[in-house]
């Protein structure tokens, strides 16, 4: 019995939370050019990191810290529900607008309702894996820049969200669009951050072609600079001493590179394909 009550008392307290502050991000625009000001500081990194923080992290935190096992149930409970309620009221509130295209009704006709909700919310499992990533990125990258000097980046550029404002977009597709908003910027970011990576301390193809070919879409290092896999190690020294023997240990093909007096990469990869 004590098990069902805490479940539910994390449940309720989560999309109470949750709601809540959900409301007070749709207020604070209508507040005014401050508030509009305020709201767009909100879409970007870092402040996102916490909002987004706030609705998906926070809650597996706190829940089992609250209820053991039965608050991390409820604390998921309690996510999905916020989601579900937060959609039924976004679409009521638009309902006056009167029909208009949706996403997910034109899925729902592709591949049938069951299967487009059960995958979105498949993807949604992974959204831990995303949280990861982003604290890598805060975490991690900024030490190995002050480390190896590599490329500095403005997070905000890549981890923001603006969907929001797409004409039409509301509830349902407005609230996965969004999701897709800030996982696409932060797995850019990561992809971008481990280009640097790649090219400083391993600038070796890998020896199967179909890999090499899949993974320059990602890393064009593979394609434009690194050493062939049945070259040798006297080509990885050459490479790496030319492509870093600057000041600036960016990948190969990183706008760092491109320098007022000239360029700096002039030779350093030349013949290396």
């Amino acid at each position: 019995m004590h098990i069902v009550l805490h479940f539910l008392a994390v449940a309720g307290g989560v999309i109470v939370a949750l709601l809540w502050v959900a409301g007070l991000l749709h207020l604070i625009p209508r507040l005014g050019g401050a508030g509009r000001r305020f709201s767009g500081w909100l879409c970007h990194a870092p402040a996102l990191d916490w909002i987004v923080g706030y609705f998906t992290v926070a809650p597996l935190v706190a829940g089992p810290i609250v209820a053991g096992w039965a608050g991390l149930v409820g604390a998921i409970v309690g996510q999905v529900a916020s989601v579900l309620i937060w959609t039924w009221a976004n679409e009521f509130a638009h309902r006056k607008l009167g029909p208009r295209p949706r996403i997910v009704e034109l899925i729902n006709g592709i591949v049938g309702p069951w299967r487009n909700y059960a995958s979105l919310w498949l993807t949604a499992i992974v959204t831990p894996v995303f949280s990861l990533v982003r604290l890598a990125e805060v975490v991690i990258y900024p030490p190995l820049r002050w480390l190896v000097n590599f490329p500095k980046y403005n997070d905000a550029d890549w981890v923001n969200v603006s969907r929001h404002k797409f004409n039409g977009l509301i509830g349902h597709d407005l609230i996965w669009c969004l999701y897709c908003d800030w996982m696409t910027g932060v797995w850019s970011l990561g992809s971008e951050m481990l280009r640097n990576v790649e090219s400083f301390w391993c600038p070796i193809r890998f020896d199967s072609s179909k890999k090499c070919a899949n993974c320059s879409v990602d890393f064009p290092d593979v394609a434009s600079g690194w050493v062939p896999a049945e070259g040798n190690m006297s080509q990885v020294i050459g490479v790496l001493e030319q492509a870093h023997g600057g000041s600036h240990h960016g990948w190969f093909g990183h706008p760092v590179r491109i320098t007022v007096g000239g360029k700096e990469l002039e030779g350093a990869v030349e013949g290396r394909g």
